[in-house]
Formats: structure tokens, sequence, C-alpha cells
């Protein structure tokens, strides 16, 4: 009898299908849609005011079909289990000339249909319909090829500012000098250590849950306590976030832990006294909101700093586009970071 051979796991669909349910992906494409039919309809008039009142008249339909088309992508992408990209990019024209060539027939079939509408056949309507729709995800694919350069760049940049030889050989000669008096805390913080590492060769484009981030900073920050003492000051705020929250919200990977360490490198490190890093964490409606704050010390040059929240800030546009955003502000000597992305749950 030959011998059992184990199959290889299935390799993930690609998606590339568009977020159509993202607000900025809609906003995008109905700007594109309604430019475009825009301009066709002043070039076709014979003034601009004609062309005007004709747009006017024809956004009914370009409305109605655009977001209608949207929302069923939306849904579809949700759905995608085999279909593959080639498919996914036919579906792409084909929704969206399916619904068209659907609210033409009937819209046509009423007599308080607009006049420029009754300009438009079916047939002009679905195929202009689905060149919309091909261009739209050719757009959106080739907008996502392009980052994702970028994000290998971020991410070894990133890997390089953070696994710096200081920052290792610190805290190992912290480990060091505790093998002898605190046995038990230098195993537990090698351990630390080991866990970080491991996560920070993890590909930064990978998805995990609110509950592993807040995990791997508070080792990243333990470790840290080693080398600086009771400089270094912690204050975790989690009491508007609930325990099913942090397991389910869907965060990207190496999102908190870079944070934490520019508070601990550019706010705790210069600082000849204690300091106090405070990070909130929140729910608030359909978002996960992050507050994070540390000492500011204006005579620290921020290069770095600049740099890995630029990281992130590419990060953040790829996965959600306008839905997230990272600001900072500075006031009365402390530096501020707030951070808020869609609340979205992992799949079980």
């Amino acid at each position: 009898m030959p011998p059992l051979t184990q199959s290889a796991p299935a390799k993930p669909v690609e998606i590339v299908i568009p977020d159509c349910c993202n607000v900025g992906i809609m906003v995008k494409s109905l700007l594109f849609v309604n430019g475009v039919v825009l301009i066709v309809m002043l070039i076709n008039a014979g003034s601009v005011y004609t062309g005007l009142l004709g747009f006017v008249e024809a956004s009914m339909l370009v409305e109605l079909a655009s977001l209608s088309s949207l929302l069923a992508l939306c849904g579809l992408r949700r759905l995608i289990k085999t279909i593959p990209p080639w498919g996914q990019r036919i579906a792409c024209g084909l929704v969206p000339a399916a619904i068209t060539g659907l609210i033409i027939h009937y819209l046509l079939n009423d007599d308080w249909t607009m006049i420029s509408l009754s300009r438009l056949s079916a047939l002009e309507g679905v195929v202009c319909a689905a060149l919309f729709g091909m261009v739209l995800q050719h757009y959106f694919e080739l907008r996502t090829r392009a980052f994702s350069p970028a994000l290998a760049e971020a991410r070894l940049q990133a890997l390089q500012a953070r696994i710096r030889p200081h920052f290792l050989f610190n805290s190992l000669n912290a480990v060091l000098s505790l093998i002898r008096t605190e046995p038990k805390r230098a195993e537990t913080t090698l351990e630390d250590m080991a866990d970080l590492f491991r996560v920070l060769m993890r590909d930064a484009r990978e998805i995990t849950t609110l509950g592993n981030e807040i995990r791997i900073g508070m080792q990243y920050l333990s470790i840290e306590k080693v080398r600086l003492g009771e400089r270094l000051q912690v204050k975790w705020d989690m009491d508007d976030v609930s325990g099913d929250v942090l397991k389910k919200a869907k965060t990207p990977a190496l999102l908190l832990q870079p944070l934490l360490e520019n508070a601990v490198h550019y706010g705790v490190e210069p600082s000849q006294q204690n300091a106090v890093i405070t990070i909130a964490i929140s729910r608030v409606r359909d978002r996960i909101e992050i507050v994070m704050t540390n000492p500011f010390h204006a005579d620290v040059l921020s290069t770095g700093n600049h740099m890995a929240l630029d990281n992130i800030r590419e990060r953040l546009m790829l996965l959600y586009d306008v839905e997230a955003q990272l600001t900072t502000t500075v006031a009365q000597g402390w530096f501020e970071l707030r951070l808020h992305f869609p609340y979205q749950k992992a799949d079980s």
C-alpha cells in the first residue's frame, strides 16, 4: 500500500474586487463616474447651461446605478471563497452592467422618466457601466499593487529601526544583571524578548487582533522597564473597551509596538526624571480609537519618529483608505498621538 501523503493547504484566494464598503473607495468611484458623465454632457451639449441641465437630469440614473453597483460588489466581496481573480475582474464589469440595464429598463417604461434618460439605450447604458466597473477595478488593483513595494520597504525600514543594536545589547545587559539577583524576572524578560522578536519578523501586512497587539506592546514595555527602571512609567486606560472587542477587533500587525517604541525613545530616554506614557484605548461606535501621550523634548531630533509614523500612515491608507487617521499634536510639553480605524471583527 503506497504511503499516504499529506496534501498542501489550499492557497487563499487573492481578492481583487475593491472594498466597495469603504467610504473612501465609494467617494472616489462616485466622483470618477460623475466627472466622466459631466464631461461627456458638456461636450455633447450646445452650451454649458444645457450640459449642466442634462447632467442634473441624468444624475438620477447615474447615482442610483452607481450606488446599487457599489453595494452589490461590497456584498459579493464578502462572499468570495473560491472565485479566481479573473472571475472577480469579470464580475466587476458584469454586476454594474446588469444593475444598470435593469434600472434603465424599468425607468424608461415609466411616463415620468426624464427626457435626457430616454436618449440612452439599454445597450449603451450596459456597456458604459461595464467599462466603468472594469476601469475602476483595474485602477484600485493597480493602486494596491503599487503600495506593496512601499509596504515592503516600510517593513524593512521599520525592522531596521526596531531591531537596533543598542536596544538588543542594552536589553541583554539588563537581563544579565538580573540573572543572579532576580533569576525569575530574567527568565521572564528573555521570554518576552523571544516573543517580541518573533513578532517583529512577521509581515507588516498581516492582520491580528487588538488584544494581541496590546499583549506585544506590554511585553515590549516590560523589557524596556528592566533597562530604564523607574524612569519608565506606563498607564493603560482600557475602561472603554470590552474584553470581547479586544479578542475580535481586527488590527494591522505591528501597529502599537512601533508607536510605543517612539514614545520610549523620544519621550522617556531623554528625560532625567520619571516619565509617564499614557495609552488610552476605546471603542467609539464603529471605530477603535487609540490615544497615546508622552513627554516632549524639543531638543531631541525626531527624524526617525516621523519616518516610523509615515510608514504606519501608508499602511493605514492601504488597508482603510480615508476611514483611518493618525494625527499628532504637541501642547504644554506633551506629545499626543491619536489613531482611529474601523472596528472590524476577526473571523472566528
